[in-house]
């Protein structure tokens, strides 16, 4: 059941590939560029330069040079972790999750581009998770040690993604619609790999090239619901000419695929929600009532069933250790389910990383939390002290992929022989 977890998983990935995401919805036959329902003749264009940010976006560009070739003339990209081959479009390390130097130089070169383009250019912006963080460029008075710290206290905060972008957008100069404003004449078109709960544009990498539906008092109401010193705020656009923004993947794509792949190894699968949210505790809380409740009585699916979820929880730091979200889930229902019988749990983030770790999640079964305990250790401890890293490890329980090239969130899987 763990080589079933795994596979489902690595399904739910191929259908996340970046290159196989754009291929679907942007072409090109030597005359016509199509981007989902829109057609441009390529004639109109003098220089075609692709910028960008994000975990996927080094894969979302190789993909764009393939389908372009040499009409592709140049570009620059924020990037984690610069291990792919890009011919023409210069790809840049920058930190994550928090900001760093190397995201701030990158940033104002990208920033530079935008500014220089004019009407009869193309600009190609392909933005995925992480982009926020890998393309920070401060407004003026606003330090990037500010930005560092305002991004650290509202993780450890337990923040949304929604809550903050809210922030970022409104204390920086390229998010919520301002990289497309400031590429205004040019044409933009911005490939969109989604990473939020809802696929909402304005929130995915912080909209750099979406019309902003999130007010500076919006922002300002998350420093006072956190209770962090606020930054200084400016308003964002509300309104673009000349951008088409087309999502190209998703977490629902991946979740789907995950089931496909699940009803071939003959489970009755059962799909909850790609819009799960909350804090990760309570949210393993719910998943492990429903694994209870299948073991009990068979509903709301006879074995073998595999649910699964998407989605990007919370987690409130409240201890010193050492973990992310997937493998507190992993750990939090694991504990809720010892006892219960027979069942099967992992999670993972689809971007091969979970927190500041270099684990993607974690994976356990009904022998986890025993074997725990006769090694001498407390998993409740391990859990209060937010140190799923290090339990997982000492079971050698850790999923560790490195990176996968692309983000769309978490995938979930419970399986129930």
């Amino acid at each position: 059941m763990r080589k079933h977890a795994l596979q489902i998983f690595r399904a739910a990935l191929q259908a996340a590939d970046p290159g196989h995401a754009i291929a679907r919805y942007f072409t090109f036959d030597g005359k016509i560029l199509a981007a989902g329902r829109k057609r441009y003749r390529i004639s109109q264009f003098d220089r075609i330069q692709v910028i960008g940010a994000g975990k996927a976006s080094a894969a979302m560009a190789r993909a764009v040079e393939r389908i372009l070739g040499r009409r592709v003339s140049g570009g620059f990209i924020n990037v984690k972790d610069a291990s792919t081959h890009l011919r023409r479009i210069i790809q840049h390390e920058s930190g994550h999750p928090v900001p760093d130097q190397r995201g701030l130089e990158g940033a104002r070169r990208i920033a530079e581009i935008a500014r220089e383009a004019g009407e009869r250019d193309l600009l190609i912006c392909v933005i995925s998770g992480g982009a926020s963080a890998l393309m920070p460029l401060p407004s003026a008075g606003i330090s990037l040690d500010a930005i560092q710290d305002t991004t650290r206290q509202l993780l450890a905060c337990g923040a949304t993604i929604h809550e903050l972008n809210t922030v970022r957008k409104h204390v920086e100069d390229l998010k919520g619609g301002q990289l497309a404003q400031l590429a205004a004449p040019a044409t933009v078109i911005a490939l969109i790999l989604s990473d939020v709960v809802g696929d909402d544009l304005d929130v995915i990498g912080s909209g750099p090239t979406v019309a902003d539906t999130s007010t500076s008092a919006d922002a300002a109401a998350m420093f006072t619901k956190y209770g962090i010193v606020p930054l200084p705020l400016h308003e964002t656009p509300k309104q673009l000419t000349r951008v088409q923004n087309l999502i190209v993947g998703s977490n629902r794509q991946a979740i789907d695929a995950a089931a496909q792949h699940a009803r071939e190894l003959g489970y009755r699968t059962l799909v909850l929600s790609t819009f799960i949210e909350g804090e990760t505790r309570d949210v393993a809380s719910v998943h492990a009532a429903i694994a209870k409740e299948i073991l009990a009585s068979s509903r709301p699916v006879r074995p073998p069933a595999c649910i699964l979820s998407g989605g990007e929880t919370t987690v409130t730091v409240r201890g010193p250790g050492l973990g992310g979200r997937n493998q507190e889930f992993v750990l939090a229902a694991s504990i809720a389910l010892e006892r219960s019988g027979p069942a099967t749990i992992f999670s993972a983030g689809t971007d091969g990383s979970d927190g500041p770790t270099d684990a993607a999640g974690a994976i356990a079964d009904e022998t986890t939390v025993p074997r725990a305990r006769a090694l001498g250790l407390d998993p409740r401890q391990f859990l209060e002290a937010n140190d799923s890293y290090h339990f997982f490890e000492k079971l050698n329980a850790l999923i560790k992929t490195g990176p996968t090239g692309t983000n769309v969130m978490d995938i979930r899987v419970l399986l129930i022989p």
